[in-house]
């Protein structure tokens, strides 16, 4: 491939391509075309060979071709450990057959972990350790206490059980909130002028006292408010299904989530020893769902209240403090401007709902937190703030690299 022409770039898809073609032993990572799976790409090569975190060169869908050649070099140079990786996947999903597990796609679950044990290691050898070292894995992973995925469908589909879960959905929903609606108070805008580098611990507690969050929460009820929020397709919030799947990759905005959609992350994450049991879990889920926000505390209200106020600075003029800093993290992506400039809809929609996509990730943040008996204080406000975006960025940004991949669309 040639590329002479200054300021030139190359299709970073086929750049990684054309280097993992030079690997040995890396089947098990790819596809039948023998190009690198996506969940290799997304696990293995971006964050733990490329990491375009810290190389910011490799990021983009397209490459300078002044870097080109160093992206190539990175992927060949970790062939060995990429080969050893590929080994230890065959060997751990050789174990979890043996030992009867079919929770989790064996991809997500142990790609990342058998990179490190290839770093660690090398590769597995005929050794019975090797195979001692893979069964360690599989219970880290999977042998855990707690509630599982299994047993709320168990509990959501039994007929007896039924019955008196729509009975409680029924009262929590018809339950009339004592909570007045929002007088468009200052309170937030004041926590979030100062809360990057002094957050007032007296005013957060004022927030609290005063209720401001479910106030604010309290509006999202009205036709229309949750809907342009992004937090629902609906004209009016209404109450939840019950349910019975769910899938991680076709989860339904956070307000239309059947109860098992909304537990269904949660149980299968690695903190899961930390929740309720399975009737607790629901019984909780029934009543939270029928809140202003759609959470418990009053602490993730206000959490959410000051997130919608900071995150209006990302499609409008930015107050000072954490609005502004906010919109400065934004802007400062070279992928917004590109894809702003880009006439595909499909291409740029995501950055122009970034406020959306904002809200809908902080509340999934916060739902987690109070599933786990955590809550915030004022101190943790901006982190939390800053790392939703970071993550909704991350997200973006992969997405319209793949987009414009597809396309075409990366000179």
């Amino acid at each position: 491939m040639v590329a002479d022409a200054v300021g030139a770039t190359l299709p970073r898809g086929l750049l990684i391509a054309e280097a993992w073609s030079r690997l040995d032993a890396v089947a098990p990572l790819a596809n039948a075309s023998g190009r690198p799976l996506a969940r290799t790409v997304k696990l293995i090569l971006d964050p733990l060979v490329l990491r375009p975190v810290l190389n910011p060169r490799f990021a983009a869908g397209a490459v300078d071709v002044a870097h080109a050649e160093e992206l190539r070099d990175r992927i060949i140079a970790a062939g060995p450990v990429l080969a050893a990786t590929a080994a230890w996947f065959l060997l751990v999903k050789k174990r979890r057959r043996r030992a009867g597990i079919t929770e989790g796609n064996p991809q997500d679950l142990y790609f990342q972990r058998c990179f490190e044990l290839a770093t660690a290691h090398g590769a597995p050898d005929s050794d019975p350790a090797s195979a001692v070292t893979a069964d360690d894995l599989l219970a880290e992973v999977h042998v855990r206490s707690g509630p599982t995925v299994a047993g709320l469908r168990d509990y959501v589909s039994d007929p007896v059980t039924i019955r008196e879960l729509l009975r409680l959905l029924d009262v929590a929903w018809t339950t009339v909130s004592d909570v007045p609606p929002d007088d468009g108070s200052e309170l937030p805008d004041r926590f979030l002028a100062t809360c990057v580098t002094n957050p007032n611990t007296a005013l957060f507690a004022d927030l609290i006292t005063d209720r401001t969050g479910s106030r604010d929460g309290a509006n999202l009820r009205l036709p229309g408010v949750a809907h342009a929020e992004g937090l629902t397709d609906r004209e009016v919030p209404g109450p939840p299904e019950l349910g019975a799947a769910a899938s991680k990759n076709a989860l339904p905005k956070p307000f239309d989530r059947s109860i098992v959609q909304r537990l269904f992350v949660p149980l299968t994450d690695t903190r899961r020893a930390e929740l309720a049991d399975v009737a607790d879990l629901v019984h909780r889920e029934i009543t939270r769902s029928a809140g202003p926000w759609q959470l418990a505390d009053e602490t993730s209200r206000v959490t959410m209240t000051l997130g919608r106020t900071a995150a209006a600075g990302l499609v409008a003029t930015p107050a000072p403090g954490a609005a502004a800093q906010l919109r400065a993290r934004w802007e400062r992506e070279a992928f917004v401007h590109r894809a702003r400039r880009l006439p595909t809809e499909g291409v740029h929609a995501d950055v122009h709902g970034v406020r959306t996509a904002y809200l809908r990730r902080l509340w999934v943040r916060l739902h987690g937190r109070e599933l786990t008996g955590g809550t915030v204080a004022a101190i943790e406000v901006w982190d939390l703030l800053d790392g939703v975006l970071r993550s909704v960025i991350l997200d973006q940004r992969d997405r319209l690299r793949t987009a414009l991949e597809r396309l075409g669309q990366c000179g």
